[in-house]
């Protein structure tokens, strides 16, 4: 029978750190959650410690300010670790010659790795964080741009691998998207954001770094997306708490009420097995 859980509070005794996904948890991208921050918050001051691990190709700073202009509680957390922030070690590894798609924002994600961004002609590589325009566009706009890439075995670096997002009430395509038609063409895709092991070993730095030595045991991963949340936390060896209220809502709700049979059997046939599950982390 899977767990629902009432309060973050109620497991308070079984975990020392949070792994806290962002997007979906504590905002939707237009407003922050109602009580997401205070339990985290509170979390805190019992002595816990909060990583926020997100997706974001963005930097830490820039994440960090994004939060503060959402209104998250700045007393939610202690750390950021952003896909963005363990990607520069991707580009700077690469082809200095590079391809950058994603919107003008995300441009200083480059800055100081001594790349050159270049047209599509003479790119030795290719960096994506996210569509030119995710209010217009979809991952299918790009299959001939991807063809050519193909046709000629350029690696695709992809700084946010989550394939959609919220944005208030609606889910726009990010990276991700683009990054899994490119390994369904056969190409190659560099990616260290969720649900892959860089990031959660920069999160598990961040905690070391604060509490000395950190038993992955008394970890707790929280979030809301199956292929980079509930895979990541799976594959690194943590414990979840599922926040059904995300990407997957519509999969097993009706009238905004969560099934408790249908969330099982959802979350049974994609091989997650969290400690329990909440609707809105509080």
């Amino acid at each position: 029978m899977l767990n629902k859980i009432d309060r973050l509070a109620d497991l308070r005794d079984r975990y020392d750190v949070i792994f806290c996904d962002v997007w979906g948890v504590l905002h939707n991208g237009v407003e922050a959650r109602p009580f997401a921050g205070e339990a985290l918050s509170a979390f805190r001051g019992q002595g816990g410690a909060v990583v926020l691990i997100t997706n974001s190709p963005r930097r830490r700073d820039s994440v960090g300010e994004q939060l503060d202009m959402i209104g998250v509680d700045p007393q939610a957390y202690d750390r950021i670790v952003t896909s963005g922030d363990v990607t520069r070690d991707l580009i700077a590894a690469g082809p200095d010659r590079i391809y950058f798609i994603g919107p003008e924002r995300d441009r200083p994600l480059l800055a100081g790795l001594g790349v050159t961004d270049v047209g599509l002609d003479d790119a030795g590589i290719v960096v994506c964080t996210g569509l030119f325009d995710d209010e217009q566009e979809t991952a299918d706009q790009y299959v001939s741009i991807l063809e050519d890439f193909k046709s000629r075995d350029l690696s695709f670096i992809c700084a946010n691998p989550d394939l959609v997002v919220e944005r208030g009430s609606r889910l726009i395509p990010c990276a991700g998207s683009i990054a899994a038609l490119y390994e369904q063409m056969g190409g190659t895709t560099l990616i260290s954001g969720k649900p892959h092991a860089p990031i959660y070993q920069a999160a598990l730095a961040q905690a070391e770094e604060m509490r000395g030595g950190v038993v992955k045991d008394r970890i707790l991963a929280i979030g809301d997306g199956l292929p980079t949340d509930v895979k990541g936390a799976r594959d690194f060896g943590l414990d979840l708490l599922y926040i059904s209220d995300g990407i997957h809502t519509a999969q097993y709700t009706d009238g905004g009420k969560v099934h408790d049979g249908r969330l099982e059997t959802f979350l049974q046939r994609h091989g997650a097995d969290p400690v329990g599950w909440m609707q809105r982390l509080r």
